[in-house]
């Protein structure tokens, strides 16, 4: 494994342990955000967006952007292409263009077409969506999650992370005329799967994010009761119970949450 193939394995990681784990990461700016008048009125499909994004980078960018593409004209078989999506994905995440970043990551999942690879791009998409309040990125990168987590689901009905990932877009990115649909699925999943802590994080997260603070209370602990070994639920404890005003219990599930980083 060569260093841009190891740094598409920890890109991809990360993004999984974004959303599977819960993670309280924070999407870094992106610059195409800076360019989103540009694509204003036009086509606000891939290729327009990276128009736009190769016109800010600089000199030595261009050339190392140009070598990746080379190579993928010079790929001779799906495989071979797919490897280098996956370094032109996570190249373009290393400089903070995570719509583009989410792209390269769609293509390869077309190609693999894979319930894991369908997620990355989705993951991707998600946290591009949650880093930016554009319009036009927004509608861009929460139709592309969302298509990509039900083609996960589509290949991989049983695993209950996708669903669970696919109503967080939702609750970042309501449907106008649907806007409690993520409520509704979590719902839905927590009576299908009473056992699975992923569940109970994402409505403890949703909680959270209305200020229902004794919900989150409540959600949560019915995850750390269910799953001990994910890092991230004592961190969203320490929230939510810092918001309910149990500043000894925030304090001691904040102690554990900085224990597993």
């Amino acid at each position: 494994m060569n260093k841009a193939q190891y740094l598409a394995l920890l890109v991809a990681t990360a993004v999984f342990l974004v959303l599977y784990l819960g993670f309280d990461t924070k999407a870094p700016a992106h610059k195409v955000v800076e360019r989103s008048r540009s694509i204003q009125g036009e086509s606000t499909g891939f290729e327009a967006m990276l128009d736009a994004a190769k016109a800010n980078l600089e000199t030595g960018q261009s050339e190392t952007l140009q070598a990746l593409e080379q190579r993928l004209q010079q790929a001779k078989s799906d495989t071979a292409r797919a490897s280098v999506l996956k370094e032109l994905s996570a190249w373009w995440y290393t400089q903070r263009n995570l719509p583009v970043a989410g792209g390269f990551a769609e293509q390869v999942a077309e190609l693999e077409n894979a319930d894991t690879a369908w997620s990355v791009a989705g993951a991707t998409f998600y946290l591009a969506l949650s880093g930016t309040q554009d319009p036009t990125l927004r509608q861009y990168c929460g139709t592309h999650a969302v298509k990509a987590f039900e083609s996960a689901i589509s290949l991989n009905p049983e695993r209950v992370e996708h669903r669970v990932n696919l109503a967080l877009v939702y609750a970042e990115n309501p449907p106008p005329d649907n806007p409690m649909q993520a409520v509704l699925m979590l719902r839905e999943l927590e009576q299908k799967h009473p056992e699975n802590a992923s569940v109970y994080n994402a409505l403890g997260r949703l909680a959270i994010k209305t200020g229902q603070w004794d919900r989150a209370v409540s959600r949560l602990e019915k995850s750390w009761s269910l799953d001990k070994t994910n890092p991230i639920t004592p961190c969203l404890l320490a929230k939510a119970y810092e918001g309910a005003g149990q500043a000894d219990k925030a304090n001691e599930f904040a102690t554990v949450c900085n224990q597993n980083k």
